[in-house]
């Protein structure tokens, strides 16, 4: 089960991948910021794991398990991002210099910005996915994926793919990725953390 739940995030991550390469390919910001959505469409359809979709529902509910499946989409994620970016770094050469000055104005970013940056995207993923699950409609993916983009919102998956194309993997790329992993998990939780919070205090009254 565990070797299943690694391989779908890997796919997941190569997901993200493919709507960062859509994204860099469109010279119009908005309408690449709209076919992103092909990235969490794909997860959700197809059920794959995708750590930023995840986090927020451990809030809800979580076996002792899920923790360490967690981590494994984490993983997961990063490798098929990673290893997308890598490819299209090699087979696609004009979003490489595009890529290296978006990955520059990242890194110019100061860590408070970054960090909710990085709290908004979880909102608004955590806010996309639980739509998909709940109202059974993709409506909350179309809207949530272009509004964090075109916000400058941070998402640390899609930011790995970046960092990739652009061929940084120093070690402030990585001191920035685990800020915006950190800033996509309290994001993520935020809004389910909230609601448990007012459940409880309806049931205390």
């Amino acid at each position: 089960m565990l070797r299943a739940s690694f391989i779908k995030a890997i796919l997941a991550g190569g997901a993200v991948g493919i709507g960062g390469a859509v994204f860099l390919s469109c010279d119009d910001k908005a309408i690449g910021a709209f076919f992103f959505s092909v990235a969490l469409l794909t997860v959700c359809w197809m059920g794959l794991n995708l750590f930023t979709g995840k986090v927020g529902f451990m809030v809800e509910s979580h076996k002792n398990s899920d923790w360490l499946n967690l981590l494994m989409a984490l993983i997961g994620n990063a490798v098929g991002a990673c290893g997308c970016g890598f490819l299209i770094s090699k087979g696609v050469n004009n979003v490489v210099e595009k890529c290296s000055a978006i990955c520059e104005a990242k890194l110019a970013q100061t860590l408070p910005d970054a960090l909710i940056r990085a709290f908004f995207c979880g909102i608004l993923m955590y806010t996309a996915v639980w739509i998909f699950r709940e109202k059974k409609t993709i409506a909350g993916i179309l809207f949530c994926i272009p509004v964090f983009i075109l916000s400058g919102f941070e998402h640390s998956i899609a930011d790995m793919f970046y960092f990739t194309v652009a061929g940084n993997g120093g070690s402030d790329a990585i001191f920035y990725l685990t800020y915006i992993v950190l800033g996509n998990a309290v994001g993520g939780v935020f809004i389910p953390f909230m609601m448990l919070l007012c459940k409880e205090g309806g049931t205390a009254k």
